[in-house]
């Protein structure tokens, strides 16, 4: 049985004509601060600041960087570089200890040699040799 798997998981509907919510949410803000600006600050302030404003509200609403959207990345940016960082490393003061080896002194009476047993052909080189050859 052939299952279908869904294609646009991360899809956003549109809702306002060809924007999403997010998008007709950024861009109504930039209008909105644009349009208090016109009235309120001399026309050469006010062209200046709407692009800029301008901009700002279009990057928040179409700009993606690395598939997430240019509100996370700045949200990140900001979490990472306002969040304390604290790096300490303290190197313990410790004696240095010396070890001397003791040797022990066997006499050739005590050791018993064992017969020394050699062995056939293991499985695990029978299998190994299998793999690398893909015979059976």
């Amino acid at each position: 049985m052939r299952f279908t798997i869904p294609q646009f998981i991360e899809y956003e509907p549109k809702i306002v004509g060809p924007l999403t919510f997010r998008q007709f949410i950024a861009v109504g803000i930039g209008a909105a601060i644009c349009f208090m600006l016109y009235f309120t600050v001399p026309f050469s302030v006010f062209i200046i600041a709407c692009l800029v404003i301008g901009g700002i509200a279009l990057a928040f609403a179409f700009l993606k960087v690395g598939g997430r959207s240019f509100a996370t990345i700045l949200g990140n940016f900001l979490t990472f570089n306002l969040a304390p960082k604290i790096y300490l490393w303290k190197k313990k003061k410790t004696q240095i200890q010396v070890f001397k080896k003791e040797e022990k002194k066997v006499e050739k009476e005590e050791v018993e040699e064992l017969p020394l047993k050699i062995a056939g052909n293991s499985q695990l080189k029978k299998i190994r040799t299998q793999i690398e050859t893909k015979t059976k």
